[in-house]
């Protein structure tokens, strides 16, 4: 009995060593591995094929390639040239570029001609009427930005045309102090904020780049429409070119640069009494009448009743 129990274990344990052998535990773990990263990347690929693109890459960039396009056809082929140039004029605003504003103009020109539509049938107009405050709606949209573009110009240039005396004369002092002209107008820049300093500080810029100071000095009056300061810039590329000492000619622009603002204040105030005259006819007048004819013309009614 003790030696049929031994054969028997002994064939076993030949049985288990035969299976082992034909199976290593090594194969059988990269096996199980293999399965394993078989299953789970078999999942999710048709999901990634199903997942939708987001809305912004569906619906809202090819709707703003389309108006762009169409505001590039609607504002003619120089469209972006001059809108460049404006942008320059007003400083270059932050978000502001030439494909925006032309989109802009487009999505203006929808917006007004909507509210301008729903304006006509809530006041009840007629038909005529409604055409033509859909086409007046939709125009002011379309030059709605370019309106804006041209104010924000506007403000710049004439807080360019107020600073400037002042850094003329700050130009003067530090020049005659013994600096040099770049070195002047670079502590003029650091020492005084605003849109003057922003563009003196470009001129620097674009001077440390390489370009030379005449080219500089002619692209910071390209980036305006002040005619003091181009006067300025015409002055100092002269005097660039001819060798004529640069502080003479800086206390001459400075004492015409005062000159010119003490005309134009002048100017200013000989044409108050001209604006006045419209609010003073038609708000001030009317008031004085019924004030100073109002109690007459109740008496004469009341002796005529």
């Amino acid at each position: 009995m003790a030696l049929l129990l031994g054969g028997l274990l002994v064939a076993v344990a030949i049985g288990l060593l035969a299976v082992a052998l034909r199976e290593p535990v090594d194969q059988r773990g990269v096996a199980r591995s293999l399965a394993l990263v078989e299953a789970s990347s078999a999942t999710p690929r048709p999901l990634i094929g199903e997942a939708p693109p987001p809305f912004r890459e569906r619906v809202l960039d090819p709707a703003v390639d389309r108006f762009r396009g169409l505001g590039r056809r609607l504002a003619g082929k120089d469209a972006p040239e001059r809108i460049r140039h404006r942008l320059d004029l007003a400083g270059n605003p932050a978000g502001w570029t030439v494909d925006r504003v032309l989109t802009c103009t487009v999505i203006g020109a929808l917006v007004g001609l909507v509210v301008a539509t729903v304006l006509g049938f809530l006041v009840g107009a007629s038909l005529p009427l409604r055409a033509v405050l859909a086409i007046a709606g939709a125009a002011l949209g379309f030059y709605a930005p370019g309106l804006l573009l041209y104010q924000r110009a506007y403000d710049r240039s004439e807080r360019i045309r107020r600073d400037l005396p002042d850094a003329i004369d700050l130009l003067t002092i530090s020049v005659e102090a013994g600096l040099g002209f770049d070195a002047a107008v670079q502590q003029v820049a650091r020492n005084t904020e605003g849109p003057l300093a922003d563009e003196l500080s470009r001129m620097i810029r674009e001077m440390q780049l390489g370009q030379g100071r005449s080219a500089a000095l002619r692209g910071l009056a390209d980036r305006s429409t002040v005619p003091e300061l181009r006067v300025f810039v015409g002055a100092m590329v002269q005097a660039d070119q001819l060798g004529i000492p640069i502080a003479q000619v800086l206390r001459v622009q400075s004492s015409e640069i005062r000159v010119k603002r003490r005309q134009r204040a002048e100017e200013k105030a000989q044409k108050v009494p001209v604006k006045i005259t419209v609010p003073l006819i038609f708000c001030i007048m009317p008031c004085l009448f019924v004030v100073v004819l109002g109690p007459a013309a109740l008496s004469m009614l009341d002796h005529l009743g």
